[in-house]
């Protein structure tokens, strides 16, 4: 039987993810396979908690630069992130995935409020967590709550699912020459600039010596391979 070589992680989806081939929204293939992926990893015994962007409905930052008042732009990002959570859940309850909603806003109709004991005791249940709402403040980003979001819970890994299959010394879609990390230290990330998560994250990370692990989500059964303990992607700690 597979072993998995963690108990409880933290899932980072941007909202990028969910758009798929139709470069906006959401693409319900794409939850649905992300919903499958999970449930496969979920029957390996593994807690799994998610957190999930909102940049396929709305860029805070991006329409702050467009003269949105930044705190207003937050907040508008926030809520499409709650429009990701519910579709996600959606598609991990159509195959049999008990899943819970936290939100860091209150919004009693549509999601329980995010409080710590009770999300622990969810994935103590196997029930599956998605957080959504950020943390509940503008001007941090939802990297900083897979970061905050996995210590308070006491998660052994971040893994974050990307387009691309791990760090790169560039943009590898620009840049031929760009080459990969198998392994990263924390401060090597920040010093370099490199794009595995904001500084804020990885600070949060690197003080708590939570790892980071950054792979391909594209690539369906990347989730349990990197849960399995498989190579795969880039890994950040120490």
């Amino acid at each position: 039987m597979t072993k998995s070589a963690f108990k409880r992680v933290v899932l980072k989806l941007s909202g990028e993810a969910l758009q798929g081939r139709w470069g906006y929204g959401i693409d319900y293939d794409i939850t649905a396979s992300i919903a499958k992926q999970i449930k496969e990893v979920r029957k390996l015994g593994v807690e799994v908690a998610i957190v999930i962007g909102g940049g396929n409905i709305f860029r805070g930052e991006a329409a702050s630069a467009r003269g949105i008042d930044r705190v207003n732009a937050d907040y508008m990002g926030m809520l499409a992130t709650v429009i990701n959570g519910l579709a996600l859940q959606d598609a991990l309850e159509k195959i049999g995935v008990f899943t819970r909603v936290q939100t860091a806003i209150a919004m009693q109709q549509l999601a329980e409020p995010f409080i710590r004991r009770r999300a622990i005791r969810h994935l103590e249940k196997g029930r599956v967590i998605i957080f959504v709402g950020g943390t509940g403040n503008p001007y941090f980003t939802t990297d900083t709550t897979a970061a905050l979001r996995a210590i308070e819970i006491g998660a052994e890994v971040i893994l974050k699912a990307t387009k691309v299959d791990g760090v790169y010394s560039a943009d590898p879609m620009k840049d031929k020459k760009a080459t990969k990390f198998d392994t990263l230290r924390y401060i090597d990330v920040l010093k370099k600039g490199l794009k595995v998560m904001d500084t804020t994250a990885t600070s949060l990370c690197m003080d708590n010596k939570l790892p980071i692990i950054v792979f391909n989500l594209l690539k369906e059964g990347n989730i349990k391979r990197v849960i399995t303990g498989e190579k795969i992607g880039t890994t950040v700690k120490g």
